[in-house]
């Protein structure tokens, strides 16, 4: 489906969501707002996953989460946000298999779930853009490459598993200066972990990302890697929790802050 209002606001776009009017990926849409991964889980496991969070601030950069067990919101990324309904797809989890995907979980809601939020890099593409520097994945129509490498997070209670990094095609002078860009916005996973030879992290095949959809790589450009929020579903893999909920990698929940509240500079 085709959002009606793709450059609007988080709450236009989050409205297409629960309207049943926007399944697509995010990226690029509501410019100026930030974009969040999220992972849904039952109390009793949040202390464990939050501890992940900590331990691996590149890939989890905890932006949220929700104020109490069983509540649907998240007041401090918008005050009417219904994370059951208010992304474009979301994965539904069971003993760490991806059982389906689903636009609407509400049927699936359960009174102890507790939602995190995780910063996304489809925040910092605006920046990037605004620098001049292009976003192959954009140009093209397509969700961003993403894949697994050998790079171990750190692990808490029965989460554990590697990274997940995103990957955008560069000149050398560009790739530079996405360095110190990003490096502005730790909270969205910051500056890129790699650059260069992806089997040294442990990719073969640029061709074929784990999630979403490969782009050109032209000969003059070098491939740039940054820390990706769909770590956590390796992780859940890795946790076999009975049932659990994320977003479908690059259907983000679009949020009301704006890209550059959370610049330092």
């Amino acid at each position: 489906m085709v959002a009606v209002e793709a450059k609007g606001t988080g709450k236009n776009i989050r409205a297409q969501c629960r309207a049943g009017t926007l399944s697509t990926q995010t990226s690029g849409l509501a410019p100026g707002y930030v974009q969040a991964n999220i992972v849904i889980l039952p109390a009793a496991s949040a202390n464990h996953f939050q501890t992940f969070c900590q331990r691996n601030p590149r890939p989890c950069p905890l932006l949220a989460m929700s104020p109490e067990p069983g509540a649907p919101t998240l007041p401090e990324l918008g005050d009417d946000i219904d994370i059951r309904v208010d992304l474009p797809q979301y994965r539904v989890w069971r003993n760490g298999v991806l059982a389906e995907q689903v636009t609407d979980i509400s049927g699936l809601w359960q009174a102890d779930w507790t939602a995190f939020a995780l910063g996304c890099s489809f925040s910092f593409e605006e920046a990037l853009l605004d620098a001049g520097i292009e976003i192959r994945n954009l140009t093209e129509g397509v969700n961003v490459p993403m894949y697994t490498t050998h790079i171990p997070c750190a692990a808490s209670g029965p989460f554990s598993g590697n990274m997940v990094v995103s990957m955008r095609p560069m000149v050398a002078s560009d790739a530079i200066r996405a360095i110190q860009i990003c490096s502005r916005f730790p909270s969205v996973h910051g500056a890129p972990i790699h650059l260069g030879d992806p089997s040294q992290i442990g990719i073969a095949d640029l061709s074929k990302p784990n999630f979403g959809a490969a782009v050109t790589v032209k000969d003059s450009e070098i491939p740039v890697f940054w820390a990706c929020g769909v770590t956590p579903q390796v992780a859940l893999q890795t946790a076999k929790l009975p049932l659990a909920v994320t977003h479908e990698p690059g259907h983000m929940l679009v949020t009301d802050l704006k890209n550059t509240d959370l610049a330092i500079f």
